[in-house]
């Protein structure tokens, strides 16, 4: 059990080195049992390419968790369109409540010291974006 206060998470990545990624798949074999005994309260799972599957797996989440939606690219500069995340959101919505959802970058944009193929300013689009986003969809 956690202290009171601290919020625990788990990113489940597939790599992130320069751009690059390790491994490809989506969550289906893996959703059921895992996310029933993770012991976190926020799971965070890069959906940002076609690499991860559909939302499909989402249905296996128990009710106290949070899924955090990386649906930003940490590894293209190209800032992605508001509309479809909108759209990508929704979607997800049909597994887990939109309530229990939430938004950020499928990683880290210097998930080693050599960090990703962008420019800071890139990233701080990509960052404004999930806030932008966020604010639509949350509030």
């Amino acid at each position: 059990v956690a202290p009171e206060g601290v919020t625990r998470a788990i990113h489940i990545c597939r790599g992130n080195n320069q751009s690059k990624w390790y491994a490809q798949g989506g969550y289906e074999p893996i959703a059921e049992k895992l996310f029933g005994t993770l012991n976190v309260d926020r799971i965070l799972l890069e959906y940002d390419t076609e690499r991860a599957g559909g939302f499909e797996p989402l249905r296996f989440v128990p009710r106290d968790k949070t899924v955090v939606l990386g649906l930003i690219s940490s590894k293209d500069p190209v800032t992605e369109c508001q509309d479809d995340l909108l759209r990508r959101i929704d979607e997800a919505s049909k597994f887990v409540p939109v309530e229990r959802l939430a938004l950020s970058p499928q990683c880290g944009f210097a998930s080693t010291e050599a960090g990703n193929l962008l420019t800071e300013d890139e990233q701080w689009r990509k960052l404004e974006l999930v806030v932008e986003t966020a604010r639509k969809v949350w509030g």
